[in-house]
């Protein structure tokens, strides 16, 4: 059972690092420091203070920057890849101590696929604000972004099935409102290409 629920909270902190790279690994950071989370083996150092340091002045930058809209649009450019990353590490950092093989091949595939989904869905959310607000709606989007993140990394620490279920929520709604967004697109090109009556 504990096995279980350290796989929930590692994939529910995961999908948070979707929303923002770094405010998760904090969180993940501040868990360990204060005992609500134990690291995988080789994952020690992320209840360091000097991690703590870092990741805290990387979130606060990190936050800040994307209430600046148009800087938002170039952060994206560099955290879509980064936040698959996060979403590994702070996946593998929580899943505790299981082989190594099933650890990093589970990280990989449902820490960066999670974060990875969700921060696809950020991005298209941000571009959609862009495009019809000209960025003025974005802080807006990178409001909504930075309460996904915290509760859903909160939630993954104290409460990880909670952590867990939010989570496929999220990343339903992501793939659902996705799918929907590419059959709009879909329709108008097909029905140009018949033939007039």
């Amino acid at each position: 059972m504990e096995t279980l629920i350290a796989i929930a909270a590692g994939i529910g902190l995961a999908a948070a690092c979707g929303f923002r790279v770094f405010l998760p690994l904090l969180a993940t950071s501040l868990a360990a420091r204060g005992g609500y989370l134990n690291p995988s083996g080789g994952f020690d150092w992320i209840g360091s203070q000097i991690a703590l340091v870092v990741f805290g002045a990387a979130a606060l930058a990190e936050v800040v920057a994307y209430f600046i809209p148009w800087v938002d649009h170039a952060l994206d450019l560099i955290a879509s890849p980064a936040a698959a990353a996060a979403g590994t590490v702070a996946a593998a950092a929580a899943f505790g101590e299981i082989h190594p093989a099933i650890k990093w091949s589970a990280a990989l595939i449902a820490g960066g696929g999670a974060a990875s989904v969700v921060q696809a869905g950020t991005v298209a959310a941000r571009a959609l604000s862009g495009g019809t607000t000209a960025g003025v709606g974005n802080p807006v989007v990178a409001l909504g972004e930075l309460a996904g993140s915290l509760v859903l990394s909160v939630l993954s620490i104290l409460l990880p099935i909670a952590g867990l279920l939010l989570a496929v929520v999220v990343l339903v709604l992501v793939l659902w409102t996705g799918r929907r967004l590419l059959r709009r697109r879909r329709l108008p090109a097909q029905s140009a290409d018949l033939p007039s009556p």
